[in-house]
């Protein structure tokens, strides 16, 4: 039988266990005090990295624990999952919500519960092809820093002990507005840090967490479909738990502003292609490369047949916003490399200027009241708040690839 966390330590991460085990052990009683008895809030928990979260907070005794999420049906799962594993510590004042956590309705949830010790939201667009036009840039900042602004207003009134929001690498000199929209996020969030301590964290690829391209393999393989991957694209990766434990050390372990990343040299890259060609080996499959998608799924229809021989076309790269290679820290920003084993943690950031933090939130209102406008508007208001940001246009989007 295939197991999946198997695969992940031997073919994609490249160790058999996580990488943050020494620092949580390490940190086990500090850990313990922050969480045990506490409230803890997790929105967006019911995705591949808030579940996860969830997963690694839980053996520390939250005293309740509420979690929202928008995909009811993978609350639904979440639960299952929670109460079908062996020796999961679930409390007693454990409740899922489905819902959104900009509504009129989460902000009356919030308030009769008086708030929550510790919150942690995971609620964001995180894939660049969610910017393929105006309409999916606007859903995007919308979730990533609009809708965040209305939540710090809300934690004002009630504030946590502990606030973490998720970034991404990508946030480091971004070049497409997924990136960017989460490197403004770190911005509008720390600029909240004088009212209640604010944590984020920038890590790589998490192995297939739902939506990634190496979750879509095991989706095409199961549909016996083709499989199509970029060849020239490293990345980092973590595993599913790693993602978990690095939010959880950096929520409740980091000082105010801090980013914590983990700690990984270029060795460790993959890149898709190779993740794609070793899964369907894993699977029994031999690889045929085809030099078009047309030709990959005209083969794929052998697989019906009983056929062995799997076809993929795997290319370079071509659409907008797709970074050549990862980094975690910026030329600008200057990170400890002693205070964790296994995590780098910038320190040196300063609440930023909140006039400016308001102004770009108005100006992005205001573009987007209007019943026209353009993705290059929208790019002209992130440029300039970020002078650095270099947007990548091919005008290819992923969607109309394979």
């Amino acid at each position: 039988m295939f197991n999946l966390n198997k695969f992940i330590a031997e073919n994609v991460v490249l160790r058999p266990h996580s990488m943050f085990y020494p620092d949580i052990e390490q940190n086990r009683a500090a850990l313990s005090e922050k969480i045990s008895g506490k409230s803890a809030l997790v929105i967006g928990g019911a995705g591949s990295i808030g579940s996860s979260f969830i997963k690694a907070i839980l053996p520390f005794r939250p005293a309740a624990l509420v979690v929202v999420d928008t995909n009811e049906n993978a609350l639904a799962e979440l639960t299952r999952d929670l109460r079908s594993t062996k020796g999961m510590y679930v409390p007693e004042d454990f409740i899922p919500y489905p819902m959104d956590f900009a509504s009129p309705v989460f902000e009356k949830m919030f308030i009769n519960h008086n708030g929550f010790d510790i919150v942690a939201n995971f609620s964001a667009h995180k894939h660049v092809r969610s910017e393929k036009d105006i309409y999916s840039v606007e859903a995007l900042l919308q979730n990533n820093v609009l809708h965040a602004k209305i939540l710090l207003d809300l934690l004002s009134k009630y504030p946590p002990e502990e606030y973490f929001c998720v970034s991404t690498d990508k946030a480091a000199n971004p070049v497409n507005i997924m990136g960017a929209s989460k490197r403004i996020m770190e911005d509008v969030i720390f600029s909240y840090s004088d009212r209640f301590p604010v944590k984020t964290a920038r890590f790589a690829n998490v192995a297939f967490s739902n939506g990634s391209l190496p979750a879509g393999f095991l989706a095409r393989i199961q549909k016996l479909q083709p499989l199509s991957a970029p060849s020239d694209v490293k990345r980092y990766f973590v595993s599913p738990e790693e993602s978990g434990q690095i939010c959880l050390l950096s929520c409740i372990l980091g000082d105010n502003r801090a980013i914590f990343f983990p700690k990984l040299d270029e060795a460790q890259m993959m890149t898709f292609d190779a993740i794609g060609t070793a899964l369907l080996k894993a699977h029994g499959y031999e690889v045929l490369e085809c030099s078009t998608d047309a030709e990959a799924i005209e083969k794929a229809e052998a697989l019906k047949n009983g056929s062995n021989v799997y076809p993929v076309h795997y290319s370079v790269s071509d659409t907008s916003g797709e970074k050549a290679f990862e980094e975690f820290v910026t030329d600008t920003e200057k990170a400890d490399m002693n205070i964790f084993s296994s995590l780098g943690v910038i320190t040196d950031k300063k609440i930023p200027d909140q006039r400016k933090v308001a102004k770009l939130y108005t100006n992005l209102s205001a573009v987007f009241n209007k019943d026209k406008t353009t993705k290059e508007e929208v790019v002209a208001i992130l440029q300039d708040y970020l002078p650095n940001f270099k947007h990548i246009e091919t005008g290819k989007s992923l969607d109309s690839k394979m």
